[in-house]
C-alpha cells in the first residue's frame, strides 16, 4: 500500500526525493516558497555514489549528457607551486567512474525533467510555507528539504539547531575559457578554487573573510598564479554570486520527527562546501529515504524513517564535521604547518 507525500523545498534534496518516491508509487505534491526553481549557481561535483543515486531515480543519463569528468587537480600556493595532488584517478578506478561536474542548472533541470515525466506531481510555487503537518493536512509523510533555514526543522526541533555563519564568504562564477589548471590554490587565510564545468569554460571560487566585497577580490589574489588574476579581471563582477558560508549546529539529534516527518539535505545537514558534497549528501539522503519507505510501506513508515536515519545521520554529519574541519585547515594563517602537511599526502 502506497501514501501521499508532501515535499517541502524544490532544490536538489526535495526534487530528488520527490521523484523517488513517486517512482515508488507515492501520491506526491512539492510546496516551493520561491516563484521559481533557482536555478542560479556553478558547478556540482558528483561522487561515483552519488551518480548511481541517480541512476536509481532515472535520470542518471540526462545528468551525464551535460557532466564533464573531474580527472586531475591540485593544491597549490599562491606562486604556483604543487603542494599536493588530489586523488581522482584512485577514486575513479576504485568505482571504475569518474567523479562528475555539472551545472547546478542542468543538474536541476533534469531533476525537473524527471519529476515532470510522470504527469502528475503538482510542484506549487510560490507557497509561503510557514508551519506544516502532514498529518493535519492529511498525507502519511512529510519531508522537510526546505535548506539551511528550514521551516520544517524548526517545527520538529524548534531552535536548538540554526545556521551558523564561519567567519567566510565564498564569491563563486564561471570564467568564459578553459582553464589548464584545476584544484585549489592556498593563501594565508583564503584561498582560490578552480574546475571544470563545460566546454570552454572554468567554475572558480574564491572563499575570503567576511565583509569582503566584490571590488576587494582582485586586490585580494594580486600576484597570485595564472589563471586566477585573469579569472577576476576578465569576468563581469555582475554576474559573480556571493555565498555565506555556514553550517547546521549544533548536529540534529535526528533526521526524522514522530514517525511522519523527515529532513534531507541542508535541512538536515547544511555543511560547508570544502568537500564539494552538498548536493551528494542530498541526493544520497533521497535514496535512502525512498529504499526505506519501500521496504516498510505505508504502513510501516515510522520504522522507515528509523532505517533512514540508521543509515543517513552519521555519515552526512561526519562529512559535514571533515568539511568544517578542512575549511579551518585551509584558510588559517599559519600557512608553514599547514603547507608542511599538505605535502605529506599521498599523490
Amino acid at each position: 500500500m502506497t501514501g501521499t507525500a508532501i515535499v517541502v523545498g524544490a532544490g536538489v534534496g526535495g526534487l530528488a526525493t520527490a521523484i523517488g518516491l513517486r517512482r515508488a508509487g507515492w501520491r506526491v505534491t512539492v510546496l516551493e516558497r520561491r516563484t521559481e526553481v533557482e536555478r542560479y549557481g556553478t558547478a556540482f561535483a558528483l561522487t561515483p555514489a552519488a551518480q548511481d543515486a541517480l541512476d536509481e531515480l532515472g535520470v542518471g543519463g540526462a545528468v551525464r549528457r551535460r557532466a564533464v569528468p573531474y580527472r586531475s587537480a591540485q593544491i597549490r600556493r599562491p606562486d604556483g607551486r604543487v603542494l599536493a595532488r588530489l586523488p581522482l584517478d584512485r577514486v575513479e578506478k576504485k568505482a571504475g567512474k569518474p567523479e562528475l561536474l555539472v551545472s547546478r542548472p542542468y543538474l536541476i533541470d533534469a531533476l525537473l525533467a524527471g519529476l515532470e515525466s510522470f504527469g502528475d506531481v503538482a510542484v506549487k510555487l510560490g507557497e509561503p510555507v510557514t508551519e506544516v503537518d502532514a498529518v493535519r493536512t492529511g498525507h502519511d509523510l512529510l519531508v522537510g528539504a526546505d535548506g539551511i533555514r528550514s521551516v520544517v526543522r524548526r517545527r520538529c526541533f524548534g531552535d536548538a539547531s540554526g545556521p551558523e555563519p564561519i567567519g567566510s564568504v565564498a564569491w563563486i562564477g564561471i570564467a568564459d575559457f578553459e582553464s589548464g589548471l584545476h584544484g585549489e590554490t592556498w593563501g594565508r587565510g583564503r584561498f582560490f578554487g578552480l574546475t571544470p564545468v563545460e566546454p570552454g569554460r572554468t567554475n572558480w571560487y574564491a572563499a575570503v573573510p567576511e565583509g569582503t566585497t566584490a571590488a576587494d577580490l582582485p586586490g585580494l589574489f594580486e600576484g597570485w598564479h595564472d589563471p586566477i588574476p585573469r579569472v577576476l579581471t576578465g569576468t563581469d563582477p555582475a554576474g559573480w554570486l556571493r555565498y555565506e558560508m555556514r553550517h547546521l549546529h549544533p548536529a540534529l539529534p535526528s533526521f526524522v520527527h514522530g514517525g511522519r516527518t523527515a529532513l534531507v539535505g541542508d535541512a538536515a545537514h547544511a555543511m560547508t562546501p570544502n568537500l564539494g558534497q552538498g548536493a551528494c549528501t542530498a541526493i544520497l539522503d533521497a535514496g535512502a529515504l525512498t529504499r526505506a519507505v519501500v521496504r516498510h510501506g505505508r504502513t510501516g513508515l515510522a520504522a522507515a524513517l528509523r532505517d533512514y536515519d540508521r543509515e543517513r545521520r552519521r555519515t552526512a554529519q561526519r562529512t559535514a564535521f571533515v568539511s568544517r574541519t578542512l575549511h579551518r585547515f585551509v584558510s588559517t594563517e599559519r600557512t608553514a604547518l599547514r603547507d608542511g602537511l599538505a605535502r605529506l599526502l599521498p599523490g
